[in-house]
This record gives C-alpha cells, structure tokens and sequence, in this order.
C-alpha cells in the first residue's frame, strides 16, 4: 500500500489545468513520429471528466468536417503538455452526452458570463 502510495505521488501533476465541463478548451498534445516529436492542439468542448485521483480523464468534443471526434485524455499524462480553457460554459449537468446526437448551433453551450 505504501509503496503504491509513492509511485502514484509522483506521476500526480503539480499544476492541474482548472477547467469544468461545458468549457471550451485547447489541448496540447505532444505526438511522437518516429525519431521526432510534436506538438498537436486539439480544441473543443468538454463533455465529461471521470475518476479523481491519478486515473482521472476528461473527454473533449469537436467537430471536424461535419463529422463528431472525440478524444479522452489522462488529467496525469506526461504527453498532455497544456490545457488552455478558451471560454467558460454554462450547464446543468455533470455528462454533455446529448451533444452527440446535435450538430451546428443546436450543439453550441452558453457562454458563462
């Protein structure tokens, strides 16, 4: 137990990104191709954060050529260098799942003001 205690302390980021679901945000991923490494946004909504602790994800939604593109990413990762929330949303709900079955404007969230 203690041992585990230990391993998970130092894989726990310092500076967690502060964002809710309903947030608009820029992700910046860190991809490997071969020998080289990048540096990759992705930007959209965030529909769902699961867990706490070193396991914790947070799902963000987009659009991209008509068509829906989700990615999950670990809160903990050393590959997710950045989180940069773009604007704040305005829900009710702790899941955005039903933004999966709108497109266009009906998709959109409040702004948070």
């Amino acid at each position: 137990m203690d041992a585990m205690k230990i391993m998970t302390q130092g894989m726990i980021k310092e500076n967690k990104p502060q964002f809710e679901v309903g947030d608009t945000v820029r992700v910046s991923v860190r991809i490997k191709e071969g020998e080289r490494e990048r540096i990759q946004a992705f930007e959209g909504t965030v529909i769902a954060k699961k867990h706490g602790g070193i396991q914790e994800t947070f799902t963000v939604r987009r659009s991209s050529y008509g068509v829906g593109v989700e990615r999950v990413f670990p809160v903990n990762s050393p590959f997710v260098e950045k989180v940069e929330v773009i604007r704040r949303g305005k829900v009710r709900r702790a899941k955005l799942y039903y933004l999966r079955e709108r497109t266009g404007k009906a998709a959109k969230v409040k702004e948070r003001i």
